[in-house]
């Protein structure tokens, strides 16, 4: 008797995620046998969560903060992107090896080739705001794409240090925005800033090039300030659910066997999901 594939989502905590929404839908819809569950890992029930993994019967997973890093010495290897990126975030068996990826990035350019159809036709250099890891992936992404990116960050030394790391890429503080703006092609925000219960991002748009794109990694709420006020200025905006959306793609093809579509009738899900936790 084959048993239906397993597969969970990690980290801590773990309560608020909404992949068991999203992969639970592509199962339902695709008409797949299944489960996926989100399970509070603690940092120090890591190595015992691995040990018991075959026994448990799982295809594979997803891993969210704070284990992106510590799952590695887990897993019997990595792929180049999330060697590039540094962490983990989701986890497949290929044959008797456990695989860890990183599907930021292409959560990332999926999203943006969405949202922005063609947008790489005009564009040629990307800024990007923040230096962590929604930064990596972007960095990682564009780069992937051809694009010339500069890293914006409030502490200098960490967007140099992210760009020293991919290489034909430049660091900067957060001064060096508005020079910066009058060359860029597309602006993205990586931070956490304008999210619901954080402060705003409090940037002027005014010196960004006339038909430049905008682009926010944030989805709670669903358009930021920052959006809001760039749409107002006439540029075209790139909204962050559908980064959620597109990562979880290539981990559901691997765990189930068929790959999903981000449909029309997910984003709506999902939107009015969010919709109850930031009413208007």
């Amino acid at each position: 008797m084959t048993t239906a594939p397993k597969a969970f989502l990690i980290g801590h905590p773990v309560a608020h995620s909404r992949s068991p929404m999203m992969h639970g839908h592509w199962l339902k819809t695709l008409g797949l046998p299944g489960s996926y569950e989100k399970i509070d890992v603690a940092p120090e029930k890591l190595a015992e969560f691995f040990s018991s993994f075959d026994e448990a019967g799982w295809a594979g997973g997803n891993v969210t903060v704070p284990h992106k890093v510590d799952v590695i010495p887990f897993l019997d290897r990595i792929t180049e992107a999330a060697e590039a990126m540094g962490a983990v975030n989701t986890i497949w068996r290929e044959g008797d090896q456990l695989v860890g990826s990183n599907t930021d990035a292409s959560g990332f350019m999926g999203n943006l080739d969405d949202l922005a159809p063609g947008w790489d036709a005009s564009s040629k250099k990307a800024l990007i705001i923040g230096a962590g890891g929604a930064a990596r992936a972007a960095a990682y992404g564009l780069k992937e794409r051809g694009l010339s990116v500069d890293l914006c960050n409030r502490t200098a030394a960490k967007a140099e240090e992210l760009a020293a790391h991919f290489g034909a890429m430049s660091g900067h503080g957060l001064d060096a925005l508005p020079a910066l703006m009058r060359e860029t092609d597309l602006l993205v925000n990586t931070t956490s800033l304008g999210m619901s219960g954080k402060p705003p991002l409090e940037i002027d748009l005014s010196p960004l090039k006339p038909g430049a794109i905008v682009y926010d990694v944030v989805y709670v709420p669903l358009e930021t300030d920052i959006l809001k006020d760039a749409a107002a200025r006439g540029h075209r905006t790139v909204t962050g659910l559908g980064m959620l959306l597109h990562q979880a793609v290539e981990g559901f093809g691997h765990w189930f066997g068929q790959t999903p579509q981000v449909t029309e009738e997910l984003r709506a899900l999902l939107i009015d999901d969010i919709r109850k936790e930031t009413p208007a």
